[in-house]
């Protein structure tokens, strides 16, 4: 008889990749029956789950009532939490929190959680205005306190920033804006394609993951790297440009300015994975990454 595999976030980028991993899996389409998770049953999308055999439910994250009836019967979870839907780290926290306890509560053997790590205590202080990952970090401390068995994919950095921070400029060249230096590391992810690869190996290798961490990301890419790798596929001329702390601030909007600031001076130091390898975690992997190269080259036509 098939286990019920539980996915939050069905019809969005991480959960749809789940999704779509394990019923293009031999093995684990045949172990687990899917129950998919999203906030609008009757959206074209959900629909188009249901047509592939998801068992598509609606669920209130804030709600234990609600999550008690999701969860029944599941033997594993993937939890993602947006925080940018409410921009309330607390918010984020207190759902990560409840989808624990209800785990917990109905007998959940795995637990997966997208997770990052806590930027106020990795830096002592230094940076303390990135709450969408210190709100998930938390989130991973209670799960790990909960006695739930559970393991944490860390997303990397979306490649699918860069259609945004990648802007053309009058001349005709491709600008990319950072306050950091070249020394900097940015592990870059496809988040669409492969989410669903780093949690199928916390799926096949779950009895040596139990309570670690997973490294989703393909490489770790210099800023230099990510504009050379840029115009030899696109053929489009791309220049890394550094800026100040200030000047970087000053070009968002004030709700997001710090944080996206910050966000950025973390990866330049202490690193975004902490100066972790990648490769304990890509050696767990049944196929490889999308590459930046390969990302590029899929996505042309969004660099007009």
């Amino acid at each position: 008889m098939s286990k019920l595999i539980t996915i939050f976030g069905a019809t969005g980028n991480q959960g749809g990749s789940v999704i779509n991993a394990i019923l293009a899996d031999a093995q684990l389409s045949r172990e687990f029956k899917i129950r998919g998770i999203t906030r609008d049953i009757s959206k074209k999308s959900a629909q188009d789950l249901v047509k592939r055999g998801v068992d598509v439910v609606s669920a209130d994250l804030s709600s234990i009532e609600s999550l008690t009836v999701s969860l029944k019967g599941s033997h594993t979870v993937f939890l993602v939490t947006n925080y940018w839907e409410t921009m309330d780290a607390n918010v984020e926290y207190a759902q990560g929190k409840n989808v624990a306890d209800v785990s917990k509560a109905v007998g959940v053997s795995h637990l997966i959680f997208s997770s990052l790590h806590h930027v106020i205590e990795e830096t002592k202080g230094r940076l303390t205005h990135v709450p969408h990952f210190d709100s998930k970090a938390n989130v991973e401390k209670y799960i790990r306190a909960s006695g739930v068995g559970c393991s944490f994919v860390l997303p990397g950095y979306y490649m699918s920033n860069f259609t945004q921070m990648l802007n053309r400029a009058e001349d005709g060249t491709y600008q990319l804006f950072y306050p950091v230096g070249n020394q900097a590391l940015f592990p870059l992810f496809d988040a669409v394609q492969d989410t669903g690869l780093f949690v199928k190996a916390a799926l096949k290798h779950g009895d040596k993951l139990n309570n670690k961490q997973i490294l989703a990301a393909a490489k770790y890419y210099t800023p230099e790297d990510i504009v050379e790798t840029f115009s030899k596929v696109s053929g489009k001329q791309a220049v890394f440009i550094q800026v100040s702390p200030e000047q970087y601030e000053a070009s968002f909007p004030p709700a997001v300015a710090k944080e996206y600031l910050e966000n950025q001076l973390f990866v330049e130091d202490p690193g975004y994975y902490l100066g972790e390898p990648l490769e304990p975690s890509l050696n767990l992997l049944d196929s490889t990454p999308i590459t930046w190269a390969e990302f590029v080259k899929n996505n042309i036509s969004v660099w007009k």
